[in-house]
């Protein structure tokens, strides 16, 4: 088993219950395990920035897939979630990206790891060094590139801090 880590956010519905649903369904699958999931923080959009904020998390996984299977077992959730993808960085349901695959660094057509632009997305950087402050991509831990990021933007949910298994409505409050 390997740790990979997981980005999860979306800005449509009941974001929290999606990620929530999605991260018990990969819990579930027999080659992941859903080891530490973040706070969840409500952020604002990034690239295509008229619209609705987000709400965002981060979860460590162990699994025994290939990054590609990871990935494809990803799309199904976001595919179970309703996700359209129809605008580049626009609304959506669910959105789940793997962020890092221990021990693999690759380019290619459909994954890059660690994921491009990572270390420049504080909705990325501020969960992720919640759960693993002491990953280290582009020669920085995530503690190190957190404390770069203008996090004045983020707001943490007041959560449980097992609110990805609560079965149910998490509204953000």
């Amino acid at each position: 088993m390997a740790r990979a880590w997981l980005g999860l956010g979306g800005n449509v519905g009941d974001v929290v219950a999606a990620m929530a649903f999605a991260l018990r369904n990969l819990d579930t699958d027999r080659f992941v395990h859903v080891a530490k999931v973040s706070p969840v923080y409500k952020t604002p959009p990034w690239g295509l920035i008229d619209q609705a904020w987000f709400h965002n998390c981060c979860a460590e996984v162990e699994s025994g897939l290939s990054p590609e299977a990871l990935l494809v077992l990803c799309r199904e959730q976001e595919r179970l979630g309703k996700r359209q993808r129809s605008v580049r960085w626009g609304p959506r349901t669910i959105d789940i990206d793997v962020l890092a695959y221990e021990g693999v660094e690759q380019v290619d057509d459909n994954l890059t790891l660690p994921h491009p632009r990572m270390s420049q997305r504080s909705f990325v950087i501020v969960p992720l060094a919640d759960i693993a402050p002491d990953l280290v991509i582009e020669g920085q831990t995530m503690t190190q590139h957190a404390r770069a990021q203008v996090a004045d933007e983020l707001d943490r949910l007041d959560l449980p801090t097992d609110w990805w298994r609560q079965d149910g409505n998490q509204s953000a409050r």
